[in-house]
C-alpha cells in the first residue's frame, strides 16, 4: 500500500510538471495552428541557462527565472513576427512542422557547441532531501517543481479570464475572424500569445532542472510525451492538456511499478494511438475548451 500511495503521490507530481509543460503547445496551437516542435528544445536551453546561473553565481537556479522568462517572451513575440507570420495560411500547419523542427535542431547544435555533449545536473543543498505523506517518501525537489507549475498554471489561467489581454487571446484561439470583426489585432495578440507560450517553457525548463541531468538531444525524449498530452486533451484545449497531464502522469507512474520506467512511457504512445482512433478531436476538449 505504501508503495502504491507512493506511485499516485509521484503521478500527481509528475502529472503537474508535465500540464506546464504542454500549457506552451496548446497556446501555439490554438492561437495560430501552430505544430512547435522546438518547445521542448526551448525547455532544454532553460534548463541549461538555469545550469548555467547557478554555476556562475552559485544562486538558486529559480532566480534565473528573473531572467529567462522575459527573455524567452521577447523570443517567442519575435519568432511568431519575423517567421511564423510569413508562412501561408493555407500550409501554415505542416510548414511550421519543419521550420520549428529545424529550430530545434539549430537549439540542439548550440547548446552541443557551447556547452559539449557532457551530462549536467544541478546540485542543491536541499536535492537529496525529501519529506514522507503517510509512509510516501517524496523529494523535495518534486515538490517545488509542482508548486511552481501550479503557480504558473494558475497565474496563466487567471490572465486569461480575468485580464482584457485574455479576453482577446480566447477570441482569436476561438474564432479569428469574428474576433478581428469586434476590432482586435489578431496579428498582435497572435504574438504575444507565442511569447506567452515560450514564457511557459523558460519556466517549465527550469522546473525540469532541478530533478533531471540535461543533455542538448534530452528534447527529444520529451516531445512525444507532450503531444500525446495536448491530443489526447483536445488541441488548443489548455484545461484538457491540463487534465490529461494529470491523467498520463498518474497511468505512468502506476505503470511504473509492473513495467519499470523504460516500457511505462509507452503509455503516452498508446494513449495517443488509442485517441486518435476514437476520439481525434481529444477526449477534454469541446465544450471544456469554449468554456475557458
Amino acid at each position: 500500500m505504501s508503495l502504491l500511495l507512493q506511485s499516485l503521490v509521484l503521478g500527481v507530481l509528475l502529472g503537474g510538471l508535465y500540464a506546464l509543460l504542454a500549457a506552451g503547445l496548446t497556446l501555439y496551437f490554438g492561437v495560430m495552428r501552430v505544430v512547435m516542435i522546438a518547445h521542448s528544445a526551448f525547455l532544454i536551453l532553460a534548463a541549461y541557462l538555469a545550469w548555467f546561473f547557478t554555476s556562475s553565481t552559485g544562486l538558486d537556479p529559480l532566480l534565473s527565472l528573473l531572467v529567462t522568462v522575459p527573455l524567452f517572451f521577447v523570443l517567442g513575440v519575435a519568432m511568431q513576427r519575423l517567421l511564423i507570420s510569413r508562412l501561408r495560411p493555407a500550409t501554415l500547419t505542416m510548414m511550421s512542422v519543419l521550420l520549428t523542427f529545424s529550430i530545434a535542431l539549430v537549439i540542439e547544435g548550440m547548446l552541443g557547441f557551447v556547452f559539449s555533449g557532457t551530462q549536467r545536473r544541478i546540485r542543491l543543498p536541499y536535492g537529496g532531501q525529501s519529506l514522507e505523506f503517510f509512509g510516501a517518501n517524496v523529494a523535495v525537489v518534486k515538490l517545488i517543481a509542482f508548486g511552481l507549475a501550479a503557480t504558473s498554471l494558475l497565474a496563466l489561467y487567471l490572465l486569461l479570464k480575468k485580464t482584457q489581454f485574455g479576453q482577446a487571446l480566447r477570441a482569436t484561439i476561438q474564432h479569428p475572424e469574428a474576433a478581428r470583426l469586434v476590432g482586435i489585432n489578431t496579428e498582435r495578440v497572435a504574438g504575444y500569445g507565442f511569447g506567452l507560450g515560450l514564457a511557459t517553457a523558460a519556466i517549465g525548463g527550469t522546473a525540469l532542472s532541478l530533478d533531471s541531468t540535461i543533455y542538448p538531444s534530452l528534447h527529444w525524449h520529451w516531445i512525444g510525451p507532450l503531444m500525446a498530452i495536448i491530443v489526447v486533451g483536445g488541441l488548443g484545449s489548455i484545461p484538457g492538456a491540463a487534465i490529461a497531464a494529470l491523467v498520463l502522469g498518474l497511468g505512468q507512474s502506476l505503470l511504473q511499478i509492473p513495467l519499470g520506467t523504460t516500457w511505462a512511457q509507452t503509455f503516452f504512445y498508446l494513449a495517443l494511438f488509442a485517441t486518435l482512433m476514437v476520439r481525434p478531436q481529444g477526449f477534454f476538449g469541446g465544450r471544456l475548451a469554449q468554456r475557458f
